[in-house]
């Protein structure tokens, strides 16, 4: 480089996404990066040339910096490319939930403003019409394949050479896309993220992050949210990824098996299922060395029998799409079988972050006492699209409260109570639902449970456990309401048990209890949180 480049060169220029994508794809380019299940495995070489196409194929459709799209598909090899080219391309991307509602995906695409919409052709053609009727802003619809609707990007993409991939001249505060909340208390609230958020959380991943020495990591869980967070980790490690279009336990232990995958990611009701299932004997598991876990509480019971039958290989990280995946960590090794009150934490504080539990009034609650999870770092969100008040609350006293109400035991170990729109509150006590919910989930014939509160004539509020009995299993409802009474009182204990076939469950698959309390307080007589 010349002297006259080097004083024009921004010398203390920070990394973003693009640039940890680029060099994920550079480091070991003749290497397996990606195989999707059913068709070929590409390299890190092949998904570079590919991006470069798709980043060229958006920009001649004007979807270059600051521009907003969408994307609509099931897990394939283009969602890839078109999430790495919207870095590239500095665009913002909002993915929408493949198993979402018409209503909440026109909702969003006309919230957040996009000029084009990505979609699967195999599954969402009737899906992408729909909401061109209903969101007519909409400029480009653009299919992953041949259509008769929109026009087929990946057949735009192949008519470019590929390029050197050039990482975006970006700002750190700069928006860097808007993913929206489950929905579960109300519309979905676009939450708008940074380049330095996206970055931090890939640089905790990489460095606070319990990874196998060779990762080969199998990912089930949609490409459009959880799953994507590991694309550039595991590249960056010297990894690839298998990509299943989705869960099923069968083909995901036929998966692992065949392929001798080290790392995933489950969602609790994953795990609970794969135990269940009557062939999880029969698959050779051995392979695996580390299940990353997150996205609603898990059973201490339930996880306490996957460390006993797959080993201490079990990872749990907490976050929000406010703050995403890194809020704290439970490392494996304080994965304990034996101590179900730790396996109940959510783990430690990551060190790049400033995490307190606070009460209403934005002071520190005192040792041992329950307080809300309030976070400061560049982790956070820049706020919620559109709504100056909520995003105020949300950074009440200075900091970004989470709704997670907590308590830290002497260790640092933090212990979600509950969502502090779920307490019940029943004759004037506060009852929290995880809490009873522990307790009934260590009945040997209980597979899952949730517990919500109910309208009561008496005490305003009453408790009710909504429980799946496991396979041949029985069990009473009074012999539920017991053991809670026992453990922790008659307050906390269920004035009633109802037993259903499966715990309904949001797009995100989190359990839907807003679904559940509707079936209860649907006479619009009290609101539904």
């Amino acid at each position: 480089m010349t002297e006259a480049s080097w004083e024009t060169a921004d010398l203390n220029r920070p990394i973003y996404a693009a640039d940890l994508i680029i060099s994920a794809l550079s480091r070991t380019p003749d290497n397996p990066a990606v195989n999707i299940i059913g068709q070929r495995e590409m390299t890190a070489r092949e998904m570079s040339e590919m991006v470069s196409r798709y980043s060229q194929a958006l920009a001649s459709k004007g979807l270059t910096q600051g521009k907003q799209l969408s994307v609509l598909a099931l897990n394939r090899p283009e969602v890839l490319f078109n999430m790495a080219a919207n870095q590239v391309n500095a665009t913002r991307s909002t993915p929408l939930h493949p198993m979402g509602s018409a209503d909440d995906q026109a909702y969003v695409l006309g919230d957040c403003g996009a000029e084009a919409l990505v979609f699967d052709p195999d599954n969402f053609t009737d899906r992408a019409r729909e909401l061109a009727e209903r969101v007519p802003t909409i400029k480009h619809f653009l299919s992953l394949g041949p259509c008769d609707f929109g026009e087929d990007l990946n057949a735009l993409a192949m008519t470019f050479e590929p390029k050197p991939l050039v990482a975006p001249l970006v700002n750190g505060e700069d928006l860097a896309g808007i993913s929206y909340s489950g929905g579960t208390t109300g519309k979905p609230k676009g939450i708008m993220s940074s380049y330095r958020g996206g970055a931090t959380m890939t640089q905790i991943q990489m460095s606070d992050w319990q990874w196998p020495d060779e990762v080969r990591f199998l990912i089930c869980t949609p490409l459009s949210h959880a799953g994507a967070a590991f694309f550039t980790p595991t590249l960056l490690k010297g990894g690839s990824l298998t990509v299943l279009p989705g869960f099923d336990p069968e083909k995901f232990m036929q998966t692992v098996q065949d392929h001798r995958i080290t790392a995933t990611m489950l969602v609790p009701t994953m795990i609970y299922v794969l135990l269940d299932h009557p062939k999880f004997d029969q698959y050779d598991l051995s392979s695996l060395e580390t299940i990353f876990y997150g996205a609603s509480a898990i059973s201490p019971t339930r996880l306490a029998e996957g460390i006993r039958r797959m080993g201490p290989i079990f990872f749990q990280f907490y976050g929000q799409a406010e703050c995403p995946m890194t809020i704290t960590v439970l490392r494996k090794e304080d994965h304990d079988p034996d101590n179900l009150e730790r396996l109940a934490s959510c783990g430690r504080p990551v060190p790049w972050l400033h995490v307190a539990l606070l009460d209403d009034d934005g002071n520190v609650v005192p040792h041992g006492e329950p307080g809300e999870i309030c976070v400061r770092g560049p982790l956070n969100m820049k706020g919620y699209l559109g709504k100056p008040e909520q995003t105020a609350e949300a950074f009440e006293h200075g900091w970004l409260h989470t709704g997670d109400v907590a308590r830290a035991d002497d260790e640092g170990f933090l212990y979600i109570v509950d969502r502090k729109k779920d307490m019940i509150i029943t004759g004037g006590f506060n009852v929290y639902p995880r809490e009873v919910e522990d307790v009934i989930s260590t009945h040997p014939a209980v597979s899952a449970v949730a517990v919500i509160g109910v309208p009561d004539e008496r005490w305003g509020e009453s408790v009710k456990a909504v429980v799946v009995r496991r396979p041949g299993e029985s069990v009473e409802a009074e012999e539920l309401i017991s053991l809670v009474k026992d453990a922790k009182g008659s307050v906390q204990a269920p004035k009633s048990v109802d037993f259903i076939d499966a715990i309904p469950l949001s797009a995100l698959g989190k359990p839907d209890k807003k679904a559940l309390r509707a079936q209860y307080w649907g006479d619009g007589s009290r609101q539904v949180n």
